[in-house]
């Protein structure tokens, strides 16, 4: 346990994060050949599954570059409320990065969460969910303010003293687990596992379009964020993934703005200005019920 108190320095940590980057896309991309083969062997790999992994990839490609553009300031907001306002000076070693991780994690939930509940944050995530297939490349599916939200859920960590460096590591790890979930390989885990831990039949699950799985299941590792606060779904039925409306695109520009684009179609056809803002501040399942009622 003596290396849990090892110190490291910032510049130490930031190593870490750049080496986990860097060698994890490796194992991703070579996870998603053995996916492709799978999907080969059972004779489901179609045109429309590569054309939609090409997308996943595009997009992921557009984020870095948005990602490229805004880091610094990103950064600066981090390391201004770190050296300016932060209650307490944390060390960097073992024990505050795990604790890092799960706070991170918690704050994680939350942003997903919020994401999900008002049309603002569901036009950058519905990106995610927009693919109709289920693996790893998925898990690259970004959409274009995917890098603004984390910043009012993970700053108050820089708040409690956890150094920003550690907070982006805590951040990368977090998106790494997150990123092994997305298969249909691997079924159910050990029961332990399944209780306490997110895993890919959680992950199906919220994925999914199925009635009784919408919006359940934004954990990032800890599945026990969902149980705690009413939101956890178990994997009994299969699963069928996309979003409403559905996403009949393999165009990646189209996919990774539609989002925003439905939602500026919608509010220039609103019938009033209350309408907007129920549009902005509501659920996507408000949107579409309401939707549904017109079309009738």
């Amino acid at each position: 346990m003596e290396y849990l108190f090892q110190l490291f320095t910032p510049e130490e940590i930031w190593g870490i994060e750049f080496w986990i980057d860097d060698w994890f896309f490796v194992l991703a991309a070579a996870l998603f050949v053995i996916e492709c083969l799978r999907y080969a062997f059972k004779k489901k790999f179609t045109k429309n599954l590569l054309g939609d992994s090409v997308v996943n990839f595009v997009t992921l490609a557009l984020f870095i570059l948005i990602v490229a553009l805004v880091g610094a300031l990103y950064i600066s907001v981090f390391f201004y409320v770190y050296d300016n306002f932060r209650l307490v000076d944390l060390p960097l070693n073992g024990w505050t990065i795990l604790c890092c991780i799960v706070l991170a994690d918690l704050a994680y939930y939350w942003e997903h969460r919020f994401l999900h509940m008002n049309g603002f944050g569901w036009a950058t995530h519905t990106v995610h969910h927009s693919s109709p297939h289920f693996n790893i490349s998925v898990a690259y599916r970004f959409g274009p303010l995917d890098w603004f939200f984390p910043l009012f859920f993970h700053l108050p960590l820089a708040l409690l003293g956890f150094h920003p460096f550690m907070i982006f590591l805590a951040e990368k790890i977090v998106q790494v687990y997150q990123t092994l979930l997305h298969t249909e390989t691997v079924k159910k885990l050990p029961t332990f596992i399944e209780k306490v831990f997110n895993t890919p039949s959680h992950h199906r699950v919220h994925h999914a379009t199925n009635k009784q799985y919408l919006d359940k299941n934004y954990a990032g590792i800890f599945i026990i964020w969902d149980r705690m606060f009413g939101t956890f779904a178990e994997e009994n039925e299969t699963v069928k993934y996309g979003v409403f409306p559905k996403v009949n695109s393999i165009n990646p520009i189209k996919v990774f703005f539609g989002g925003y684009v439905t939602l500026i179609k919608r509010l220039w056809r609103a019938p009033n200005w209350r309408y907007r803002m129920n549009l902005l501040v509501k659920s996507p399942t408000w949107a579409w019920q309401q939707e549904q009622k017109s079309a009738k």
